[in-house]
């Protein structure tokens, strides 16, 4: 039975109305029923009360939005996978790595590290659960033309040799750390899962988010599914848009919206959102490091984990972990160096 045929299952969706759900990315009882009436009712074309019926059928019947023990909220939790960073102190801060279904935002001056971030991360959910990774591909929006294969090409090959002769032997590539053509090999396996799109604008911004869900959905039970969504970086664009207090409210309302696509990417096929995100310093801090991001309540409530990158000497960079719901505060060190992030 088709995806269209399963949702005409549903009270009030018919084949027209089917068609358009599915055309505009819902196509699961799952992605209708975490829908907002309002967002669904623009989508499908049909009223609000109607929308509404739509999404409480779909949540009755995929099991979502009821009560459940916390032994149940337990054994779900167990499916979120941890992606490591590679960097011991790091990922013991973080309790593992950083989180699928989560959103976790970094967040840093100019030069400090953020892209670097991604990048990293990029190459690091494709490895294997044995070797820090997720076994999983990544979506790159691009928002200030900040992504380069080149740099992935030297992440690759700065990885632990022993890393780079498992991923050789997994993915079927003759040769070793050492051999040239094994290596190049390799890297083009690494950068044809790294799906990337330049956002123009804000709005651009938010329909590359949608777009992603598509992905996600096209490559759900693939060998390699999708696992991490980057955006680098989250803020650029709204904030060149949406300049003074009398535009604050409008900005803040569409980056909600775009915070809650990219949420839905996470929860919906189990990946890490990973942000990055501008800083502005703050005038009214007479103690202390005046730093603080942009996007204020809104992105500091949605945002699951918060972390901070700070520039030290040379190539050294603080990361302090800032907010999180189940972990203490906490301070970290790494390098930045052309084979990619490294312990201190």
């Amino acid at each position: 039975m088709s995806a269209t045929q399963d949702l005409e299952d549903l009270p009030g969706v018919g084949p027209a109305t089917a068609d358009k759900l599915q055309d505009t990315g819902y196509d699961s009882y799952q992605s209708i029923a975490v829908a907002s009436p309002s967002e669904l009712s623009n989508k499908a074309d049909v009223g609000e009360s109607s929308a509404s019926d739509i999404i409480n059928a779909a949540r009755e019947a995929a099991d979502i939005g009821g009560f459940e023990t916390g032994t149940s909220v337990l054994e779900r939790r167990e499916e979120i996978g941890k992606l490591q960073w590679l960097i011991p102190e790091i990922d013991e801060m973080l309790g593992g790595g950083v989180e699928t279904q989560s959103i976790t935002e970094v967040y840093g001056e100019f030069g400090s590290g953020k892209s670097q971030i991604t990048h990293q991360l990029a190459v690091n959910v494709q490895l294997q659960a044995e070797n820090g990774g997720l076994h999983g591909r990544c979506i790159f929006i691009d928002t200030e033309d900040t992504f380069r294969p080149e740099r992935i090409d030297e992440m690759v090959r700065g990885l632990d040799d022993d890393i780079i002769d498992s991923e050789l032997d997994y993915r079927d590539i003759e040769g070793s750390a050492g051999d040239d053509e094994a290596m190049e090999a390799l890297v083009d396996d690494v950068l044809a899962k790294i799906h990337v799109a330049k956002a123009f604008n804000s709005n651009h911004q938010i329909l590359l988010a949608e777009k992603s869900l598509e992905i996600a959905k096209e490559h759900e039970d693939d060998d390699y599914p999708v696992r991490l969504l980057c955006v680098d970086s989250l803020t650029a664009h709204f904030r060149a848009e949406y300049v003074g207090r009398g535009e604050l409210a409008n900005r803040q309302q569409k980056l909600n919206k775009h915070l809650h696509s990219l949420d839905r990417v996470g929860n919906l096929y189990n990946a890490a959102v990973l942000v990055t995100n501008q800083v502005q310093s703050n005038p009214d801090a007479f103690f202390g490091d005046p730093t603080k991001p942009i996007g204020g309540n809104i992105l500091g409530h949605k945002s699951t984990f918060r972390m901070y990158l700070k520039k030290s000497k040379g190539n050294k960079r603080i990361v302090k972990l800032v907010d999180a719901p189940n972990l203490a505060d906490g301070e970290s060190v790494m390098r930045v160096e052309n084979e990619g992030v490294k312990p201190e």
